[in-house]
């Protein structure tokens, strides 16, 4: 046998035992004892038979079957298989995934909840539709135009605000310039003599001010101190106005009583009072006609006239 055969030989062998090596080991791990679940989502991604399955970012499991599901045509039936303990409960949720960038779709699980209720064999995983490239392409489209619109609007104020510094830089130079200094400094030589003129006075105008403020000042604590001395005499003044006003009142209330009581008294008194009073004016009567009455009883013959 020649050098080459051998090596042929050799690299077959090793093959061989390769092949058997992955066999038995992908069978170790995924045969007899997966247990099985399933799943629904609108879009698939590409995701296919053998895909990974990642429950909380581990590899778990493996995508058995994806097809239409025959219920409801407009949904994707996900079958896959996972390996047993697996605590998939009724908080996990199933999703569209990615192991990295470079790799093809994976179906990722959520953790979910430990409290929640562990999801029997063969039930279905809640699920979270995921983004499509087409939908991320159009939002964004979206942006960029909705972007390129707000550039064009910044781009349009940005031209006014700038037009608007230029004319305000324009004014500030005009205003700024050397004939504007020379007035300025013409009216500051201006202000620095005449408050040099007025100085001693402003000086002479605080002096009085700070001298009347002492002076108020003294007075309003006069007029505190007369305040607190009358406050306390005051005071007493209206507690006995106030007694002797609720005296007065207690004395009215029992005038009062004392006439409701002597009612009848007072028109038998006002009866009498007018009785006495006819009488009286009879009275006067009698005396105007008759006066003599005072001293005689019986009246007087008239006398005759001689003839």
């Amino acid at each position: 046998m020649t050098m080459e055969a051998k090596v042929g030989a050799f690299v077959l062998g090793c093959v061989a035992i390769l092949t058997f090596t992955l066999i038995y080991l992908f069978s170790a791990q995924w045969g007899g004892g997966s247990v099985p679940y399933r799943t629904y989502l609108r879009y698939a991604g590409g995701l296919e038979p053998g895909a990974s399955v990642l429950f909380g970012g581990i590899n778990t499991g493996r995508v058995t079957a994806v097809r239409p599901w025959p219920s409801d045509p407009t949904r994707i039936e996900i079958l896959l298989e996972v390996k047993p303990g697996t605590p998939l409960n009724q908080k996990s949720v199933a999703k569209l995934g990615l192991v990295s960038i470079m790799n093809s779709p994976a179906l990722s699980i959520s953790t979910g909840s430990n409290e929640a209720k562990r999801l029997p064999p063969g039930s279905a995983i809640p699920s979270q539709e995921a983004a499509s490239l087409d939908e991320i392409a159009g939002k964004l489209a979206t942006t960029a135009d909705s972007a390129n619109a707000l550039l064009q609007d910044a781009r349009g104020d940005l031209q006014q605000i700038t037009t608007e510094a230029r004319g305000v830089l324009a004014n500030l130079q005009t205003v700024t310039g050397p004939a504007n200094q020379q007035k300025v400094q013409v009216i500051l030589q201006q202000v620095n003599g005449m408050l040099a003129e007025e100085r001693p006075k402003i000086s002479q105008l605080s002096d009085r001010l700070l001298a009347l403020s002492q002076h108020t000042d003294a007075t309003v604590q006069n007029v505190d101190g007369t305040v607190t001395d009358l406050r306390d005499p005051m005071r007493k003044d209206l507690a006995e106005l106030q007694a002797t006003l609720q005296e007065a009142k207690a004395l009215l209330t029992n005038m009062d009583a004392i006439v409701r009581a002597n009612d009848y008294k007072i028109d038998d008194t006002v009866e009498s009072l007018r009785v006495a009073t006819d009488n009286l004016d009879q009275l006067t009567n009698s005396l105007k006609q008759r006066p003599w009455s005072l001293v005689r009883i019986k009246q007087p013959k008239e006398h005759k006239v001689p003839q």
